[in-house]
């Protein structure tokens, strides 16, 4: 999807994924009838310096966002980053047969029948899915943000010294992704569900149109947060169990104990997210999800896959948003398996300013 809430055009920019545990700095470049990833770093954060979608720290995340980039030996400016959370809304809506004109008129009106919050305090932007009729209505995109969070993000890219060149909707951006290395299939429906530390994205497309879309406030987190309740350790010492690393303090820990507490979230998390996709396939009874693509840096926990497929009775798959994209020989490819997974918000917000160059 085309629905930046800013844009300004550059000749080089850089996708920013500014998660609750790392900030991901990606850039890619066309190479023939492909992409190549061009740069890329990772940089951590503090697990406290983002919580529920609020930059608790600002200037350690700006701190982050000048590592990520000067790891990834990227000299462009300007930036793209990607928001989500309870802050914004999408929703397929249905108004009255109009021009764009007259929709780009009107649609703050729309709106306000749909969104839970003031029309005057967010962003808003639309794109037209389906053209209506004397005989039926149009098909329409609303997608709303709050203008606060917008103004944090164009704050904190500023703070960090980079020009803000595009703020997306992270749905959207795995989706770019996703069809950047898979196609887009006019007959298929399919769920992508990019699972982060605090938030996972759900993004239903029907012929690669965005029909459902939703953010669940689970994630990684979760597990590191069970292991640090069933072992009484620290957050950073759960992190390294949950990631299968064994630091001083886990050397007594024993693996059935680290199962069980995986287990016990997985169950969770899986349940909340085939909820939502329960909830779509009620609703959107002419629409049947055929495959599931599993996304972000959480995907790969041991047993998640095959404990989606049980639930869901879905086919079940890892995206691999480096699946079409040539890296470049600087980078080892055990890091590019190790970060690969976690790339799709990145890769999808560096692919923006290639599809309009």
């Amino acid at each position: 999807m085309q629905l930046p809430f800013l844009q300004l055009r550059s000749k080089s920019v850089i996708g920013l994924d500014i998660g609750s545990s790392s900030v991901k700095a990606v850039e890619v470049v066309p190479r023939g009838n492909g992409f190549e990833l061009l740069h890329l770093g990772v940089a951590p954060l503090p697990h406290d310096a983002i919580v529920e979608g609020a930059f608790l720290n600002a200037s350690a995340i700006a701190d982050a966002i000048r590592e990520a980039i000067a790891k990834s030996g990227s000299k462009a400016k300007h930036a793209a980053a990607a928001v989500s959370g309870h802050s914004v809304i999408v929703k397929k809506i249905s108004v009255p047969a109009m021009t764009a004109a007259e929709l780009e008129e009107s649609i703050r009106w729309e709106a306000e029948q749909y969104i839970p919050f003031d029309v005057n305090e967010v962003n808003l932007d639309f794109e037209i899915l389906q053209a209506g009729d004397a005989e039926r209505p149009m098909e329409v995109l609303l997608v709303a943000a709050k203008k606060d969070l917008i103004d944090d993000y164009v704050n904190l890219i500023s703070e960090a010294g980079l020009t803000p060149s595009v703020i997306d909707v992270a749905g959207f951006a795995v989706e770019n992704a996703f069809e950047t290395n898979y196609g887009a299939n006019p007959n298929q429906v399919i769920a992508i569900v990019n699972i982060g530390a605090q938030t996972s994205t759900i993004n239903v497309l029907a012929g690669g149109v965005p029909a459902f879309t939703r953010d669940v406030a689970s994630g990684g987190n979760q597990y590191t947060a069970e292991i640090q309740r069933a072992l009484s350790v620290a957050f950073d010492e759960a992190e390294r169990i949950k990631i299968g690393e064994r630091g001083p303090e886990s050397q007594d820990v024993v693996p059935q104990e680290v199962e069980q507490a995986m287990r016990a979230v997985t169950n969770n998390l899986v349940g909340e997210i085939a909820r939502s996709l329960d909830f779509f396939s009620a609703t959107a009874a002419d629409m049947r999800i055929q495959r599931v693509y599993l996304a972000g840096g959480s995907s790969r926990v041991s047993g998640l896959e095959a404990a989606f497929k049980e639930r869901t009775g879905l086919e079940v798959e890892l995206m691999n948003p480096l699946a079409r994209m040539m890296p470049s020989s600087r980078f080892e490819s055990d890091f590019l398996d190790q970060v690969g997974p976690s790339l799709g918000v990145g890769i999808g917000l560096a692919m923006r300013k290639v599809d309009e160059s």
